[in-house]
């Protein structure tokens, strides 16, 4: 029970590592509201985690990321019930992989929307309650390509660069107030996207992964249970790489 009484938002909560993440909250024993882009996502996630294990303190919210005082109001209303938000985890976002000649101006301002502007939304949202009990913990998800780049879809990894830079500068910025900010940049997942890519398409990405696989829903999920805990405690300011490589 490494979050034992402790309350956590976890935005794009619903499918894939941010579902991971949810449920590995609640079986170490935080409260968990998840956001979903829609209410019917959010609460249908909510319901399945109840159907496994009757009892969790789980519940789906969906406010627009992308309005701050629709944001705001939803997460001061989670601080109300539960007294507090301890952990806020960044996980919604898109991504794409067309190629820069055919992108708009609004394709790319879409990606950076969510990934960049919701980000700094949700944390504008719970920053000053932080503030007030000395302690919290952010937790953004980035991506591998943040660091390596991608062969098209350019504002993915621009988007995530960002990421990275908001993540470093607000630990230096928060840590003082006794609120840690870290990042997981997860490599290639078994996520819903990723089960639809033919299999002669991943096998020569395996090859260039030591580990020979790719990881799961619940690799990653590790990775930000144990950041979100009191065996991180000093530790902020980190992208923390998740995706079975070495690098020297």
């Amino acid at each position: 029970m490494m979050l034992k009484g402790r309350t956590a938002i976890v935005t794009g909560g619903t499918r894939g590592i941010g579902y991971a993440i949810v449920k590995k909250y609640l079986e170490n024993g935080a409260n968990v509201v998840l956001c979903g882009s829609r209410r019917e996502t959010a609460e249908a996630a909510a319901e399945r985690l109840l159907a496994e294990h009757a009892g969790w303190p789980v519940e789906g919210i969906s406010p627009d990321l992308l309005k701050y005082d629709e944001v705001k109001a939803a997460f001061d209303e989670v601080d109300r019930k539960y007294g507090g938000i301890d952990i806020l985890v960044n996980n919604a976002g898109v991504s794409a992989s067309d190629p820069v000649t055919s992108y708009t101006s609004e394709m790319f301002r879409e990606t950076m929307d969510l990934n960049v502007t919701g980000v700094f939304h949700c944390v504008r949202a719970v920053v000053e309650g932080m503030k007030k009990r000395g302690s919290g913990c952010i937790i953004n998800t980035s991506s591998m390509v943040s660091i390596t780049g991608q062969p098209a879809g350019v504002a993915y990894p621009t988007s995530k660069f960002a990421v990275n830079g908001m993540t470093l500068s607000l630990a230096r910025e928060l840590g003082p107030a006794g609120i840690r900010v870290n990042a997981v940049a997860p490599g290639i997942t078994n996520t819903d996207m990723m089960r639809a890519v033919p299999r002669e398409q991943i096998a020569p990405l395996i090859a260039q992964i030591p580990l020979r696989r790719i990881g799961e829903p619940e690799d990653v999920a590790n990775a930000f249970l144990f950041l979100a805990s009191d065996m991180a405690s000093y530790i902020t300011g980190v992208v923390l790489n998740v995706d079975g490589l070495s690098r020297t």
